[in-house]
């Protein structure tokens, strides 16, 4: 942790804080699009086109029209007030990345699993992985137009979820929606801890 450094003669300063989010999810689902939506800064993304190697490799179905997809993370950030500071870290949504995400887990708060209800089976490895580390995590289920709405409770039984996982119905293009979502995970982990 570090602290802010104050002036002779001011308020004692606050310590600095800096909380890091993990976006993660399946391939497709949104977690790059989120990122982007709320970050205050110019997110840096490591978008790269799909190629003829991930024929056969990377299950593409469900997002034919996807010709971009992560192969490191995405990063963005959002000051909550002075001092304090939201790192968001989208995860890699292809399998073959996925050695990348014991990295990115280390010192998180928590994280965010996006779902696509088109493709919910896709969820399963980013649920499995948070519950097996004991890190804290919410549910949010991308609202993909044309797709099939579905009330959380139905969305928690699907993912074989207990009762104490918050599940929000979200849009990820929309920056109040997404900050929705943030604010139910740094509550729901801050209580758990």
């Amino acid at each position: 942790m570090g602290y802010a450094v104050s002036e002779a003669g001011t308020a004692p300063a606050v310590p600095a804080l800096a909380i890091k989010i993990l976006i993660a999810g399946g391939f497709g689902v949104g977690k790059t699009t989120m990122v982007g939506t709320i970050s205050e800064i110019r997110p840096l993304h490591t978008e790269e086109l799909l190629s003829d190697r991930g024929i056969g490799v990377d299950d593409t179905s469900g997002v034919e029209s996807k010709i971009t997809t992560t192969v490191a993370l995405d990063f963005g950030r959002i000051t909550i007030r002075d001092g304090l500071w939201l790192y968001l870290f989208g995860t890699p949504g292809q399998d073959r990345f996925w050695f990348m995400w014991d990295e990115l887990a280390l010192g998180a708060l928590g994280a965010v699993v996006l779902a696509d209800t088109r493709r919910l089976q896709d969820s399963f490895p980013a649920v499995d992985y948070f519950e097996q580390r004991g890190i804290p995590f919410v549910v949010g289920v991308n609202c993909f137009d044309g797709a099939r709405r579905y009330e959380p409770g139905k969305v928690r039984r699907a993912l074989g979820l207990g009762e104490h996982i918050p599940i929000v119905l979200c849009d990820v293009r929309r920056r109040d929606s997404v900050k929705d979502v943030l604010t139910t995970l740094v509550t729901y982990a801050v209580k758990g801890m």
